[in-house]
Order: structure tokens, then C-alpha cells, then sequence
């Protein structure tokens, strides 16, 4: 195939009434040039072995040449249309072998070789309508000037041209394996799990390549061009997550709960520390997403909304061409949310709430009487919960909690109260919850905002060490307590005992230092000491403070770490 510009092609035709042979493809030359991208840019060439990206303007149609110098030579074309359905045809002409000028050896002027060459309706060979990426294929094509004539009815759009006479060495196309679908072998609510065949051109011929998954909840796409067409130039393009990690693209709020990206094993997903994409304020933000994940043909997408349909397309990726060949693409629903049971509050009454890893909880509080206030009294026994408080269906409250927290909300005859809890990232939480329309009822007692314990070193001995602690303005019951623990105890140890909800009662008789009343209507000097005796030299002490309130729930502020000295 030789690769000319229209009228550098004419410059090139006999010049003589000699016949004169067409060179063939230079490869060094070539290689040359296929890496020089202006060389082929906005041009009529079409290079021989390398794809080429370009652009139509919808109704102006566009012309390609090459030229094929002998007859019975390999052939084939392929075109793939991008984000519009392309019409296109190649035809063929035959290249005349004489010039006129009767024999003088004088050349043709430049405007009748052209006339002459493109003036003529060429022999169609093939044609095509539709967004499918096509090809024409020959084993054996006659000589000639090829002409591909491309039109977009549609939009403007891009697309990409690739022409070879040599397709049996190039295959620049990662080849399909036999069976091209993608499977879903798991389905969740918010997960799935995707497999394919391995691509042969990996498999058998060990040539580099990678796969790149595409997920939104519009409809397949049949190329990679086309996906890429969609996305924003910040989303084009994802790294390969790390060794053994997928990698979730729906950290964002129009497809759930914004999450953060944890590492998760193979199947429970995924997620390597660099975030999928970035928010640009001039272009809105398509539901479209793709990663590349390396060479391995098993992947679990997670974080996806429940009860949803989403579409699932993988491309097989040359890495040394940037070629891409499309499996057929597949679509599923994620399961249904399981249908939660709403607890009933009873005024007054405190109700435990247990809730899974990242789960929901729903409570309904329905006032027998009228009332001018609610109050609710929650305490997050574990790590921080979200609360949300609607009353008939309006929202009124929507906060993130930690230890104590107390809420009053305007009252309103007949209404009824929808409390949603959703819990922590980090592993399962636990609460009390109390609602109430009287407003002296108070089960929880105050804390301060500070509910760390401080240990004085310079008060400690081989036997007792010195701690103080933050009360209020209400007086209240305070009990201390100390347990032993190995010298390896750590802050991970410690920070999984931190369950605020577990009272006095819990702990051994033996464990209790002492209990007394405290407050002071001055909240500066709200500050008690203790000093806590009988211990042994060079040992660690985990010590714990529960303050308990009118209605007999406790609360315990956070455990202090401390050690006795070993000489004194």
C-alpha cells in the first residue's frame, strides 16, 4: 500500500508514456513517519499498518486514499465509529498506466491527471451503515487506487480508520477468544462479579495485554473509542490498581453513599488509594466509568446501588499498539435492599440498636399525645453513627454522632417520627436510643466535651499513679475502675474495648477503685483527681471512668493507659 495525499499521488503518476512502477512501502520510511503524528494529521493519506483518529462534521462527508501497486495483495480496512452510526464505503479505481500528450513525453497538466483519476466512479467493494466496528477483508485485492468515503447523518463525531496489506503480521487487534462474553458469576446488592476467556493474543502469542472494564447504566458500548468519546478528558484514563486489588469508579454521591476507597480482597473489592476521576465544574458529570485492572480476567465491582441495572463492557487493550477489541458486552440487576424492619419507640424508654458494617436502621416514634417538644437522647456506644430524623416525611435533622448526643425538636400534633441510623465504615456500632415528649425525662448523663482521662507523671511511684477527669454542672455518680494488662497491651487493644455502653456491671468486683459524687456550677473548675494505690512497681494498668446518671445509665470515658515506675 503506498501512502499519498491526493495530489502528491498525481505528482507521482507517469510522467512519461512509459509505464512506471509505483514504489512499495519503505519501512524504514514508514516508521519514520507513523511516528511523526503531523505527518498524517487532517491529511487524505492513510498509512499502511497504523490506526488513525479523525473527525467528521455531521452531513460533510470525507475522503480517504491509498493505493494497492500489484495485483493480488492482502488487504484490509477496518473503521470504528466512536459516539455516532457512520456510513462508509471503499471502492477501488484502476490507475491509468499511459499519460497522453500523444506520445510527446510531455506530462499531463495536474488538473486533468486529477480529473482523470477521481472524476470516474470506482468499483464498490464494500459498504456499511451502523455504530458496529466493521472491516473489510481480502486475501487477494486487485491494484488500484482505494477511496473510503465516510458520512455522518447523526452528529459530528470521531472515528478511527486502520489499513494493512499485510494483516496476517501485523494484527495490531487483540484477537478474541472463542467464547468473547463476559459472565456475571456473582450477584449482589451492592456487588458484582465479572469473568471473561483470556485473550489469545495473551495466552498464546505473550503479547502484552490489558483489560479495561466500562460501567454505566445507560447501555453497551461496542468501542473503546466510543466510551472514551463519552468521558471528560479528566476520566479518560485510570491506573491499574495494585497486585490482587480491584478497584471500585463508584465512589461518587449520584451512585450512592460517597465512600472512601479501602483495600478489600479480591472478591470483596478492591480499592487502591488513587480516587476514580476528578469533578470538573465546566462539564457535567456522565455515569460512565472505566478502569483498566492489568491481565487478570476476574473482577468485583462493588459499591453499586441496589435494585439497579447497570451494563458491563470489557475491552482487550494491546499495550504496545493501543489497539482495543471489544467482548461482547453484558448487562445485570443488583438484588433488591432487604427490606428493613422498623423498630417502634416507646416514650421514655431507652431501646439498644445493633447495626452491621455500613448498614441502616430504621426506628418510628408515633406520640400518643399531644406535645410541644420531643427530645431524643442517643448514645453511640462505639464509633460515629449517622442520624437522620424526619417528621411526616420532612426532614428535620441529619447529623453525625459520637458518644452522647441530645436533640429537641418542635412538636406537632398527630405527627409521627421516622428516625434513620446508618452505621460506621469501620466495623458494627452500637447505641441507646430514648425518645421522649416529657422534658425533665433525661435517662443519659451529661458529659463534658472532653472525656479523656489525664495521668500525671511526675505524681507517679512503684505503687500508685495520679489521674484527673472533666465533670459538669449536674452532679453525677462517678466510678473508677483499674484491671491489669501485659506489657504488650497497645492502643488497637485498647481501642477495641472502647464500648461506651458496657456499665460497672460488667467488671469484676475486684476492679473497682472507688465511686463518688461530683459536679460544680463553675464549669472552669469542673476537674476532680484521684489517686489510685495498691498497685505494683513496673506494671501497666488500663484504667476506666464511668459516670452514671439519674435513670442508671452509665457511660464510660476513655480508658487510660498507665504504668507504675520499676525503682523508686
Amino acid at each position: 500500500m503506498l501512502l499519498l495525499h491526493c495530489p502528491l499521488l498525481l505528482l507521482l503518476l507517469p510522467l512519461s508514456s512509459r509505464p512506471q512502477k509505483l514504489p512499495t512501502r519503505d519501512e524504514e520510511l514508514f516508521q519514520m513517519q507513523i511516528r511523526d503524528k503531523a505527518f498524517f494529521h487532517d491529511s487524505s493519506v492513510i498509512p499502511d499498518g497504523a490506526e488513525i483518529s479523525s473527525y467528521l462534521f455531521r452531513d460533510t462527508p470525507k475522503r480517504y486514499f491509498f493505493v494497492v501497486e500489484e495485483d493480488n495483495t492482502p488487504l484490509a480496512v477496518t473503521v470504528t465509529p466512536c459516539d455516532a452510526p457512520l456510513e462508509w464505503k471503499l471502492s477501488v479505481q484502476e490507475l491509468p498506466e499511459e499519460a497522453s500528450g500523444e506520445g510527446s513525453g510531455e506530462p499531463e497538466p495536474l488538473e486533468q491527471q486529477k480529473q482523470q483519476i477521481t472524476s470516474e466512479e470506482g468499483t464498490e467493494l464494500f459498504s456499511y451503515k451502523g455504530n458496529d466496528v466493521e472491516y473489510f477483508m481480502s486475501s487477494s485485492s486487485p491494484s488500484g487506487l482505494y477511496q473510503l468515503d465516510l458520512l455522518s447523518t447523526e452528529k459530528d463525531t470521531h472515528f478511527k480508520v486502520y489499513a494493512t496489506t499485510t494483516p496476517e503480521s501485523d494484527q495490531p487487534y487483540p484477537e478474541l477468544p472463542y467464547d468473547p462474553r463476559i459472565d456475571v458469576t456473582s450477584l449482589g446488592r451492592t456487588t458484582v462479579t465479572l469473568a471473561w476467556k483470556p485473550s489469545p493474543t495473551a495466552s498464546l502469542l505473550k503479547q502484552p495485554i490489558q483489560y479495561c472494564i466500562v460501567i454505566n447504566k445507560e447501555h453497551n458500548f461496542k468501542s473503546l473509542c466510543a466510551v472514551e468519546a463519552k468521558l471528560s478528558s479528566d476520566d479518560a484514563f485510570m491506573m491499574a490498581p495494585k497486585p490482587g486489588l480491584d478497584f471500585s469508579p463508584f465512589d461518587f454521591a449520584h451512585f450512592g453513599f460517597p465512600s472512601d476507597y479501602n483495600s478489600g480482597k479480591e472478591r470483596g473489592f478492591l480499592k487502591p488509594s488513587p480516587k476514580f476521576g476528578r469533578q470538573t465544574s465546566s462539564k457535567p458529570r456522565v455515569d460512565l466509568h472505566k478502569v483498566c485492572i492489568g491481565n487478570k480476567n476476574i473482577f468485583t465491582v462493588s459499591d453499586l446501588k441496589p435494585d439497579t441495572q447497570y451494563y458491563f463492557d470489557m475491552f482487550a487493550v494491546n499495550v504496545n499498539t493501543n489497539m482495543s477489541t471489544a467482548y461482547v458486552g453484558t448487562f445485570a440487576r443488583t438484588k433488591e435492599e432487604a427490606k428493613q424492619k422498623t423498630v417502634e419507640l416507646k416514650d421514655g424508654k431507652v431501646t439498644d440498636v445493633f447495626i452491621k458494617r455500613k448498614g441502616t436502621k430504621f426506628l418510628r416514634f408515633a406520640p400518643v399525645s399531644s406535645h410541644q417538644k420531643v427530645t431524643f437522647s442517643v448514645h453511640s456506644c462505639l464509633d460515629a453513627v449517622q442520624i437522620q430524623v424526619k417528621r411526616d416525611g420532612k426532614l428535620l435533622l441529619s447529623q453525625n454522632i459520637e458518644g452522647v448526643r441530645q436533640f429537641q425538636i418542635r412538636g406537632k400534633a398527630k405527627a409521627k417520627y421516622l428516625i434513620r441510623l446508618k452505621g460506621s465504615k469501620k466495623g458494627a456500632s452500637m447505641l441507646k436510643i430514648l425518645a421522649t415528649t416529657r422534658p425533665n425525662k433525661q435517662s443519659f448523663p451529661s458529659l463534658p466535651e472532653d472525656t479523656r482521662i489525664k495521668a500525671f507523671d511526675k505524681l507517679r511511684t512503684c505503687s500508685s499513679v495520679t489521674v484527673a477527669w472533666l465533670g459538669t454542672q449536674e452532679r453525677n455518680k462517678f466510678c473508677i475502675y483499674k484491671r491489669e494488662v501485659d506489657d504488650n497491651y497497645n492502643e488497637e487493644q485498647k481501642r477495641r474495648e472502647q464500648n461506651q455502653c458496657l456499665g460497672p456491671d460488667t467488671r469484676k468486683k475486684s476492679e473497682k477503685v472507688l465511686c463518688k459524687y461530683f459536679h460544680s456550677q463553675n464549669i472552669q473548675k469542673a476537674v476532680t483527681t484521684e489517686t489510685i494505690r495498691g498497685l505494683q512497681p513496673g506494671k501497666s494498668y488500663l484504667l476506666d471512668v464511668y459516670v452514671i446518671g439519674h435513670g442508671g445509665h452509665s457511660v464510660k470515658y476513655q480508658s487510660k493507659l498507665v504504668k507504675t515506675r520499676k525503682f523508686c
